[in-house]
């Protein structure tokens, strides 16, 4: 083939530009973008018309009285933010369940992860105590809010009691089982370089059981707050229990349905926060993404 024929070929090949560094990002954040835009967009589309059709139901063929309806229910929840609740301002109700929930949950994460780590490690122990722990964890907790109230009062106290013991039981046995499933390699090695017993626990134990733990605080915070709502309901002078417990008595079922709503976007609101820490926390952990490119 001679050098003529050679030169006509590139010149008609077309050319294609390489893209740059900034511009592939670009175009991967809008994608992203466009995506993220499609998925809340078909949230707020079934939100709209799951609400829609309530409305239209309550008002066409139900009771609204007994199952209530979206307005309503924003009626209730602009009457609690503007004039305040039977019990006092709402942000005070608000305040003291999230206030009991918080205390409860950092009590019982704490003995949860310092519990169920040792004991994790200690097969011994483990079996000895495994039938009272289980034995505890069967006791109906709604049982044991009527208990912590005679014993303690309606305070805040009893609150924080029926949190600790739900918080702590979800939090356990995630770290019991985190701390079992630790590399006996690892901390063979470990010892043979002259780690001592901390050691082990602290750097190499408790780091391996972290993603177990931080998994089982986004159920717990759930379980606080359920402790704290089941508290108040059992007996309070305040709190978000005590308004729907009052609610169910005076066949309120929108300050009902107002409750949960508030109570959910606590909870909402708590698992973003927890999972902005577990990214922070985790950051040396390889998303899945990461380790299937890999594959």
């Amino acid at each position: 083939m001679s050098h003529d024929v050679i030169d006509q070929i590139d010149t008609a090949a077309p050319e294609v530009e390489a893209e740059s560094e900034a511009q592939i990002l670009a175009r991967v954040r809008g994608q992203a973008r466009r995506s993220a835009l499609r998925t809340w967009g078909l949230r707020a589309a079934l939100v709209v018309l799951w609400l829609g059709s309530w409305e239209l139901t309550a008002t066409l063929w139900i009771d609204p009285f007994v199952y209530s309806k979206p307005s309503r229910i924003w009626d209730r929840l602009v009457e609690w933010f503007t004039q305040g609740t039977q019990f006092g301002s709402i942000w005070l109700q608000l305040f003291t369940t999230v206030e009991e929930a918080v205390l409860g949950f950092v009590i019982g994460s704490v003995a949860g992860v310092v519990l169920g780590v040792l004991l994790g490690r200690s097969r011994y122990w483990a079996e000895v105590l495994a039938p009272f722990i289980k034995a505890l964890n069967a006791v109906p907790r709604i049982v044991l809010a009527s208990l912590f109230i005679i014993w303690f009062g309606f305070g805040l106290e009893s609150k924080v009691a029926t949190v600790v013991v739900l918080t702590f039981f979800a939090v356990f046995f995630n770290a019991f089982t985190g701390a079992r499933e630790v590399d006996g390699n690892v901390i063979n090695n470990a010892r043979i370089l002259g780690a001592g017993r901390w050691q082990v626990l602290s750097q190499i134990v408790l780091p391996s059981a972290t993603t177990w733990i931080l998994s089982s605080l986004h159920t717990a915070f759930g379980f606080a707050l359920i402790g704290a709502v089941v508290g108040e309901y059992a007996g309070a002078a305040k709190g978000l229990g005590l308004l729907i417990s009052n609610a169910q008595n005076t066949f309120d079922s929108a300050g009902i349905y107002a409750g949960m709503i508030i109570i959910t976007v606590v909870a909402l609101l708590a698992e973003w926060g927890i999972g902005v820490a577990e990214n922070r926390l985790l950051k040396w952990r390889p998303s899945q993404a990461q380790s299937a490119r890999e594959v």
